[in-house]
């Protein structure tokens, strides 16, 4: 059976210096009360990495930039919905499970994956973040 909806437009989430435009991509996509957001890494405005070689750090950093792009769509950190966190160490899932208390308390918890990867697209990045978000 065909859709017979319109097509929802796509509007391109962006910040005061955003960090990816350089790559070509976009920070983040709303598409109707939902955001996604590209992979958010440990880096600040101008693209520089934060922490090397610490993965708290560098996982509040890429926290921070997370919010900021759902702040900037419409949304924020507590109305994430799904969420993958790509770990070079699977080890450091200690250290994020207290990040995730502080920064997504609320219940019912958002649904995430933990993946290991070999690399990220900087190798000095041990963590990138991405998510799914309500525009409430």
């Amino acid at each position: 059976m065909p859709v017979t909806q319109p097509a929802t437009e796509r509007v391109r989430v962006s910040a005061e210096h955003d960090w990816y435009e350089s790559a070509g991509i976009s920070l983040g996509i709303r598409v109707g009360n939902l955001v996604f957001t590209s992979g958010q890494a440990p880096i600040d405005a101008q693209g520089a990495t934060v922490g090397a070689g610490d993965f708290e750090t560098q996982a509040r950093q890429a926290l921070a930039n997370l919010s900021t792009v759902l702040t900037n769509a419409g949304s924020s950190l507590a109305d994430v919905v799904k969420a993958t966190v790509f770990v070079t160490d699977i080890a450091q899932q200690g250290i994020f499970a207290k990040l995730r208390a502080e920064h997504f308390p609320d219940k019912p918890h958002l649904a995430e994956s933990f993946v290991e990867v070999s690399s990220l697209a900087d190798p000095e990045w041990m963590i990138e973040i991405e998510a799914i978000g309500l525009v409430r």
